[in-house]
């Protein structure tokens, strides 16, 4: 049994996504993690990859932080009355105009097209979704986060970060985390570190970036954790 891991795939098509399983020899027995921000920006903006998550019984999603935006915009579904217009305020403007501008149309339009029903499982499926998970492979310990360790330290509990801490930070290529696990996050395209990673896994000492860009055009990395080897 070997246990993998993407993150960042924003919309791409299920189709691809099986391909990239099937080079890797994902078979009976392995488990997909998938790191966060399915949705947003291509495609039918991740409503494909969440259908699949929701019914796949070898994987399992981490919450992303486009994730946790379009949860914080959701208010968008609701009838259309005075009384909701006048709960407009600036608080919910902000939030959905910091959604649409990294990408959240798409994925508002997709939502809107499917019945209520559905759309509330989405939601709840994506309200379910865990922060982090630790996972042993290969005889190795990790941590599975969408974005790392913000403010990080050694002795701080997994269950002591908040949430934005999880989702949103961007590690400098030479911070460190737990010298006796590696933590695996995305969030941060490979690229923005430096022209040689571009659609490239980054590996460091204590932690390992896997978003090599696919919201950019860039190929998916699978990683397999069991030996750290990574496919495209």
């Amino acid at each position: 049994m070997s246990t993998y891991c993407i993150s960042d795939l924003h919309g791409l098509p299920i189709e691809r996504l099986e391909e990239l399983l099937g080079r890797a020899g994902f078979g009976e027995g392995d488990f997909l993690f998938v790191l966060g921000d399915v949705v947003d920006r291509n495609g039918d903006g991740g409503l494909s990859l969440l259908r699949w998550l929701m019914e796949a019984p070898d994987a399992e999603f981490i919450l992303g932080n486009h994730e946790a935006m379009l949860l914080s915009c959701e208010f968008v579904f609701g009838e259309i009355t005075e009384e909701n217009i006048d709960a407009l305020d600036e608080t919910r403007v902000r939030l959905l105009r910091r959604y649409l501008k990294n990408g959240g149309q798409v994925t508002l339009n997709a939502l809107r097209s499917v019945s209520e029903e559905e759309r509330g499982d989405i939601l709840d499926f994506l309200r379910d979704a865990p922060l982090w998970e630790a996972v042993t492979a290969g005889e190795r310990d990790f941590i599975l986060v969408h974005a790392g360790l913000g403010n990080f330290r050694p002795d701080k509990k997994m269950s002591e970060y908040a949430p934005d801490e999880l989702l949103w930070t961007r590690p400098a290529p030479d911070e460190r985390y737990f010298e006796d696990i590696m933590t695996v996050a995305g969030h941060t395209p490979t690229f923005i570190h430096g022209e040689e990673y571009d659609g490239l896994p980054l590996f460091t000492d204590t932690w390992t970036d896997i978003d090599s860009g696919a919201a950019y055009g860039r190929a998916p990395v699978l990683l397999r954790l069991d030996d750290m080897q990574w496919f495209r």
